[in-house]
């Protein structure tokens, strides 16, 4: 019974350890799986003036820089895409990768079959071409390795295959990609600014970061004076953003900031393996407390004291290479159920696995643990003491408080060492409830279907007719059984697509470099009904105002309240981008809504109507890709995405359907990481705080067994059996009471670590602290509890006799 509890409390702390570890390796300490992996980095910019850490590539950038670095073998840039592909069974929305010519020799991975893009492909004019991945290939032509020189449908464009991809192609962290299309630019016609590319570069041998960001610190005043800027802009507001370089390696592009939440996941699980050495450590002193008779007798027949203590740390590790085994065990189903769960915001999950560094590190796990908890009894035991275990050995001592000493201390720090964690659960589950309680700004998610749709511009050409087309799906649909509200607009609040530009109020005066960047939402009428976000003051968007181009425009309350310190205020007052654009008069003011998540302020947004004139400069402006809203208690289910699928296809045929989401998917995506941090700690501070408990039980349980002869005296002249009792729950309470003052100490200075992932809530939250001890000490006392009632039960008359 001892090897299995001892097997099963560390198989349990050394198995969390593994499967975490395993998770931390592949997603941070494992390299890209690309050659050369360290020499990749992500090409950004910090725009200092308005606070922007992460400011995209521009064309104009890329053009300089792949002529004029200095620190580069190459550069490219990169973006996400959505296209339709037809001719190809029913029409399929399929997800893309536009590159240059120069990324995918940057990674270094070349096509499998046919061959990669070159200068030609990303020049604007040449020929339309496409790359085929590896899984797209298998999927929709079966694996045919003639498929290299036939032509697909892309966006109503016959584009020619001139490659495909090998299987061990993933882009960074993106979900795996069907097709890679070549970016076309033409330089002479490129003008500063659209920072809405991200850049991938390979450093020249030897070249280091910091000389990187100088070379790109050099060529960046460069860029504005090689290029013009656009209509309505001047060169001297991107001068005036004080723009500078901010190159890091590619996987921080692929990692972002899931690393803190990972360290602090290793740490918590870190304090559970303690925690149950301790407790192993305990089950080892009372094993061999037991044995002392029989390592004395040893010593006296001429055993040296390096024998013993070596026989009992080879037990020691025994045991603990036992654990680490079963405990290997546990993190591999640990490793297949996250899997399965595919957490939202965890990158690199396809490379999480035990591997050979995994195993490297539960064997030193294992080693290390069976050291701590092997050499405490070693060191109590296996010394000088061992000789007088003869003189000692009779059972007629009671323990001396001596002897309890050990037991005592490392139940302080198995209680401690769970308070810490508790307090950290507490903390997380206080910023959840907190989250809960934010007002999204929108209502009613769960019963709002969303799907995209693109209308490429060779399918149907004229803008207006564009519009018509739009309005005619979303009249249909307004049709179908059950729906209230149907609307579109380039996006919908938390799935990250969207973007800023400075927006210009006509009646405010503006500084010198002042850069008032808000965000865009370019919206059909109706939306904000669809959403349930609030109308404050004025009125929605109306068919009229989008058909006769009328300059209107709708702005979020803290954009208004910034402005004119009022909703109402805003109503009539005139704002546009740019010098060439109409002023465009507020009509509304909508409630805020939380568009980056639940734990980000909601930004100060302006809505657009999707079809305008004049707008960026532009003389036409509108949305070809949009993003269908639907208001129905039908929301999810597969009936009402038939009846979509078939509506959408009665009034053009080739146009898929992409993103199928319930708007409650976006919102519990912003949750993820909470609700994941907060179920991981949850598990360890429920596994600490069983531990702690099962270890002061056994104390006080053991403290019972060896002061028989004490109680039968105590009963015998008159003690209460209630006091006998006392007695035991007091010792019990006095040893959680110090465990949970020192688990606060150690708790107050380590939760800076857990700030970010905080919100609303103090790392020092007293209502926290407060349950937290109060709770464990009511469980301490319940386990204290529990065998002091033996001390009730002694016979007095049967203790004495038997001593």
């Amino acid at each position: 019974m001892f090897t299995v509890v001892t097997l099963i409390t560390l198989a349990a702390g050394v198995g969390a350890n593994t499967a975490v570890f395993s998770v931390l390796e592949g997603v941070m300490l494992k390299p890209l799986p690309y050659p050369q992996a360290g020499e990749l980095v992500g090409v950004w910019h910090v725009a200092q003036a308005f606070h922007n850490a992460d400011l995209n590539m521009a064309p104009s950038n890329y053009f300089l820089y792949r002529e004029q670095n200095r620190t580069f073998q190459d550069i490219g840039i990169y973006n996400r895409d959505s296209v339709s592909v037809t001719g190809v069974s029913e029409p399929e929305q399929v997800a893309a990768l536009d590159v240059t010519d120069g990324v995918l020799p940057i990674l270094g991975i070349p096509p499998m079959l046919g061959r990669g893009f070159d200068r030609a492909d990303c020049s604007k004019g040449s020929p339309d071409v496409v790359i085929l991945t590896y899984g797209y290939w298998r999927r929709k032509f079966g694996g045919n390795r003639s498929v290299v020189g036939r032509t697909i449908n892309v966006d109503a464009r016959q584009r020619q295959i001139i490659g495909v991809m090998p299987e061990r192609f993933h882009f960074l962290d993106w979900e795996d990609p069907g097709l890679v299309l070549p970016l076309q630019f033409d330089r002479n016609k490129t003008t500063l600014g659209q920072f809405s590319f991200e850049g991938v570069a390979r450093l020249k041998a030897g070249m280091t970061l910091a000389q990187a960001n100088a070379d790109v610190g050099r060529m960046l005043p460069v860029v504005w004076d090689a290029f013009p800027a656009p209509p309505g802009f001047s060169v001297e507001l991107f001068k005036q953003a004080r723009v500078v370089a901010n190159v890091r390696p590619l996987a921080q592009d692929v990692v972002g900031d899931v690393g803190k939440f990972l360290w602090v996941l290793m740490g918590s699980i870190g304090i559970v393996l303690l925690i149950a050495c301790a407790n192993v450590a305990n089950l080892l002193l009372v094993r061999v407390e037991g044995r002392q008779q029989e390592l004395a007798i040893r010593a006296a027949l001429g055993a040296s004291r390096r024998r013993l203590a070596g026989d009992l740390l080879l037990e020691s590790v025994v045991i603990g290479v036992l654990g680490s085994v079963l405990g290997l065990g546990i993190a591999w189903v640990a490793l297949r159920v996250l899997a399965a769960m595919n957490p939202s915001g965890l990158p690199r999950l396809h490379e999480i696995r035990i591997d050979s560094v995994v195993l490297v590190f539960n064997l030193v796990v294992s080693f290390i643990a069976s050291l701590l908890f092997g050499s405490i009894p070693v060191l109590k035991y296996a010394g000088a003491r061992m000789g007088t275990g003869l003189r000692e050995g009779g059972r007629t001592l009671s323990q001396s408080r001596e002897r309890h000493r050990a037991r005592n201390g490392l139940v302080v720090v198995q209680v401690g060492l769970a308070v810490v964690l508790l307090i950290c659960s507490g903390l997380m589950i206080r910023t959840f409830r907190a989250l809960t309680h934010v007002n999204a700004g929108f209502s009613g998610a769960d019963q709002v279907q969303t799907f995209h749709l693109t209308v490429p511009e060779a399918e149907v050409k004229d803008p207006e007719q564009t519009v018509h087309m739009q309005e005619a799906i979303l009249h249909k649909l307004e049709a179908i059984p059950g729906v209230s509200s149907v609307s579109f607009a380039q996006s919908v609040p938390m799935d990250g697509n969207s973007w800023g530009d400075p927006v210009y109020a006509r009646d405010r005066h503006y500084n010198e470099g002042e850069l008032p960047i808000r965000r865009h939402k370019f919206v059909s009428p109706g939306l904000f009904q669809t959403l349930r976000i609030p109308l404050l003051a004025g009125r929605d968007f109306n068919w009229s105002d989008i058909y006769e181009k009328v300059p209107v425009a709708i702005v979020s309350e803290n954009f208004a309240r910034e402005y004119w310190h009022d909703p109402a205020g805003a109503l009539g007052k005139q704002i546009r981008i740019s010098s060439k654009d109409d002023w465009r008069q507020i009509v509304g003011v909508v409630g805020d809504v939380h568009d980056d998540g639940m734990s980000q302020d909601a930004p100060e947004i302006t809505y657009w109507p999707a079809f305008m004139t004049h707008f960026e400069s532009d003389p036409v402006s509108i949305r070809r890709s949009l993003v269908y809203a639907i208001r129905t208690p039908r929301a999810g289910s597969e009936s009402l995405m038939n009846e979509v699928r078939q509506t959408v296809w009665s009034v053009d045929a080739n146009l898929p359907l992409a993103n199928v989401r319930v708007l409650d998917y976006y919102y519990n995506k912003s949750m993820a990481r909470t609700s994941f941090t907060l179920v991981l700690l949850a598990i360890a501070s429920g596994i600490a705080l069983l531990l702690g408990t099962i270890g002061l039980y056994g104390v006080i349980a053991y403290s019972v067994t060896q002061r028989t002869r004490e109680i039968g005296i105590r009963i015998a002249v008159g003690a209460q059996r209630s006091e006998l009792t006392g007695m035991f729950v007091r010792q019990g309470v006095l040893l959680s009471c110090v465990g949970a003052v020192c688990g606060m100490i150690v708790a107050a200075g380590a939760m800076h670590l857990l700030r970010t992932l905080l919100f609303h809530v103090s790392p020092l939250d007293p209502l926290t602290y407060t349950l937290v001890c109060a709770g464990l000490i009511a469980t301490c006392a319940l386990a204290s509890y529990i065998p002091s009632r033996a001390a009730a039960t002694v016979n007095p008359v049967e203790a004495l006799r038997a001593e």
